[in-house]
């Protein structure tokens, strides 16, 4: 490890803001250990209390019918295609309840890009279903969604915003952010909301007082510096906002729609959240993604800047449509936490705890 990479991690111990020259140079240090170490002082830092959380909600598609074209995405559907669909009104209650009664307390809610649903739709929907559970906070539509209901219906986006937040819209979900450099979106998507796009649909949201999270989904065909150019552009916004709860990052799962890229390591997985976390300073939480990376890694990811072990996930379509099965047990993420060395606790999407301390 050189001398210049040593001062960098000690400046991020110390909660000195890092460079964008820093970050890519963090990329360069082949020491894992070493930025585990780092990334998990700071996580220390942030979170000093005995536990790690996790929560409890289900990923319901209610559409896979998309206008847009998404190189990565083996779940999307055309209109017509024999296996589009949008979820009948009776099967979402039913999977509602099921995750109320496993102890959930929201539901992510997203589907595609659907080209004839008007807005009216979707209000009516979140007014359905907050009138039928009150309690439950709907984690609905991602940026590219909402940024295509802006475009199909000819509003002002704080408009559509505010709509769906009257309707009941409780937090939004940071999907669709991949890689937030205009290069690597124009060729891996085709009419899909660019990066000012997807940044300003938070923006806006979060003026209106919302809150949202924010992803990154890498190993595909960025550089090193588009890695950093996509957290320091969170950064940024999170600097003019304070908007964003959690940064959630995974790797790109190859499939059968990206089965010419090789599946990204483990090892690349803990280096990205770990500068991450010492890079993304105002963010205050970090989530381990299990989902991709498999029980162990998920787990070692709590020492790696994680203090989050994610959702249950009831349900997931999109990323278990390109091939990833890893699944676990509510009593598999406590344990998880418990075996790490901490107490585990339910929290929302606000980050408040939800159950009660042991």
């Amino acid at each position: 490890m050189t001398s210049t990479v040593q001062q960098i991690l000690s400046k991020a111990v110390d909660g000195q803001r890092l460079t964008f020259d820093e970050g890519v140079a963090l990329f360069e240090c082949k020491n894992l250990h070493a930025l585990g170490q780092t990334a998990h002082a700071v996580t220390q830092r942030l979170h000093p209390e005995p536990y790690r959380t996790y929560n409890i909600d289900r990923n319901i598609n209610y559409t896979n019918v998309c206008a847009a074209v998404c190189d990565f995405c083996a779940f999307y559907r055309k209109p017509g295609d024999a296996e589009a669909y949008v979820l009948p009104r009776e099967e979402l209650y039913q999977k509602i309840d099921e995750t109320l009664a496993l102890g959930g307390d929201q539901i992510l809610m997203q589907g595609g890009m659907h080209p004839s649903l008007k807005l009216e739709w979707y209000e009516e929907l979140l007014r359905d279903l907050k009138t039928r559970y009150p309690k439950l906070n709907l984690h609905a539509f991602s940026p590219p969604e909402i940024w295509h209901f802006h475009k199909i219906n000819k509003l002002p986006l704080k408009e559509v915003l505010q709509r769906l937040k009257d309707a009941g819209m409780g937090s939004l979900p940071g999907g669709g952010g991949e890689i937030l450099v205009d290069r690597v979106r124009k060729e891996l998507t085709k009419g899909k909301a660019l990066t000012d796009d997807w940044l300003e649909v938070n923006r806006v949201w979060h003026q209106l007082g919302g809150r949202s999270t924010c992803t990154m989904m890498f190993g595909h065909i960025e550089t090193i510096p588009e890695r950093i150019e996509h957290l320091d552009r969170l950064r940024q916004l999170q600097d003019e906002t304070g908007g964003f709860t959690a940064f959630i990052c995974w790797t790109m799962q190859p499939g059968h729609k990206m089965g010419h890229f090789p599946q990204v390591s483990s090892f690349e997985y803990l280096r990205t959240q770990a500068i991450a976390r010492l890079y993304l300073d105002n963010i205050p939480n970090i989530q381990s993604s299990w989902v991709t990376q498999g029980a162990k890694i998920g787990q070692l990811a709590l020492l790696y800047g994680a203090n989050d072990m994610g959702s249950l996930m009831i349900e997931e379509n999109v990323v278990a449509s390109a091939g990833t099965v890893h699944y676990l047990t509510l009593e598999q993420i406590k344990n998880s936490i418990r075996e790490a060395g901490y107490i585990p606790r339910q929290r929302n999407v606000f980050y408040e705890y939800i159950d009660t301390a042991c």
